[in-house]
């Protein structure tokens, strides 16, 4: 019956708008922030502690559960699905090595090379993947800066909701490469506080028109 509930509420979840916001219990409970560790020739982090799939990319924590992808700007959640067409491409290619707690059907596939996700979910997934991540070629980019800010909040004192957006936007300087990434930074208002502009000052000019300055 639990299997059949999560199954329905995915569904509902990938159709609905990013915006929707719906949480889930993906069994991640850290009592404190977890020690992340850079994967070789890679953007993406893993943690070598977690008894989970759990991974930091882009500004953003993965983390696969049950057959899907979850994902939170904080390192315990709360998780929001990611319909796999979303997912970005380097977290997709993180070697099985790296998984932590890989499912069943990782048997039998290179220990060092990226799960078979197109063997998993299908040619149309792969297509449409693509047409939204346009392929990756060349170097893989610099790693974004872990969210350090959030070793001051352990169990006892972890931020719930819109206070944890606040407090991102304040102290996470790091704007996404990403566009879907982007996309959830601008949804939840955490992108990067920006310094207010200098106030323009009207002065009268020796002709009686008023022109702008900065100070």
């Amino acid at each position: 019956m639990k299997t059949l509930i999560l199954g329905a509420a995915l569904f509902f979840s990938s159709i609905l708008p990013a915006a929707a916001q719906s949480y889930y219990d993906i069994d991640v409970d850290l009592p404190a922030y977890p020690e992340m560790q850079p994967i070789p020739e890679s953007p993406v982090y893993y943690a070598p502690d977690v008894d989970s799939n759990y991974f930091f990319y882009d500004g953003m924590y993965w983390d696969y559960y049950n057959d899907g992808w979850y994902t939170s700007p904080w390192y315990n959640g709360p998780w929001e699905y990611v319909d796999p067409v979303y997912v970005p491409t380097y977290v997709l290619w993180v070697p099985i090595r790296f998984y932590r707690r890989p499912p069943a059907y990782f048997r039998g596939w290179n220990y060092n090379r990226p799960p078979r996700w197109a063997e998993r979910w299908g040619r149309d997934w792969q297509n449409r993947h693509n047409a939204v991540f346009a392929g990756r070629n060349g170097s893989p980019p610099m790693r974004a800066p872990l969210p350090n800010y959030q070793r001051q909040y352990t169990r006892g004192n972890y931020p719930r909701g819109p206070q944890q957006y606040a407090i991102h936007g304040q102290s996470y300087g790091y704007q996404p490469r990403e566009s879907v990434i982007q996309q959830r930074y601008q949804e939840r208002g955490m992108l990067p506080q920006q310094p207010n502009a200098r106030p323009e000052q009207r002065v009268r000019r020796e002709d009686g028109r008023e022109a702008r300055r900065l100070p």
